[in-house]
């Protein structure tokens, strides 16, 4: 077996984002997108997500956009060699990050059997407050 490398895809758009800026950063390409609130609300820094097909991590997070930098190797292998400011791209969030909504708020459920921020301090599961 080998490790996971990337985070886990399905291949399914999940939005339809924009490239609203790409410029040379040091031995990458920066990419900014645009995304709708319903693909932003699982975006995190550090976090995983798909951009046309393609497993990436994303840099850092602003209220509608943002940030990736690819190593230009990758640039080179990947439909995004020729985005640019205006181009559309198909967004694909991490799945784990949509299960983790479902079972902490219960969404999608017949029931209301959802965990919550409460159940998971009962069960001594919570983080501590700082």
């Amino acid at each position: 077996t080998t490790r996971l490398g990337g985070h886990l895809v399905s291949g399914h758009v999940d939005g339809v984002g924009e490239v609203v800026e790409r410029r040379s950063d040091g031995r990458s390409i920066r990419f900014t997108v645009s995304a709708p609130a319903e693909v932003m609300r699982y975006v995190a820094a550090k976090g995983s997500i798909c951009v046309q097909g393609i497993s990436l991590t994303v840099n850092a997070v602003e209220a509608n956009t943002f940030s990736l930098n690819i190593v230009p190797h990758t640039l080179q292998e990947t439909s995004l060699v020729d985005a640019h400011p205006g181009t559309s791209v198909n967004l694909e969030v991490d799945v784990i990050a949509r299960y983790l909504e479902k079972l902490l708020l219960g969404k999608d459920s017949a029931s209301d059997h959802g965990v919550s921020l409460s159940t998971l301090e009962q069960a001594g599961l919570a983080l501590p407050k700082f």
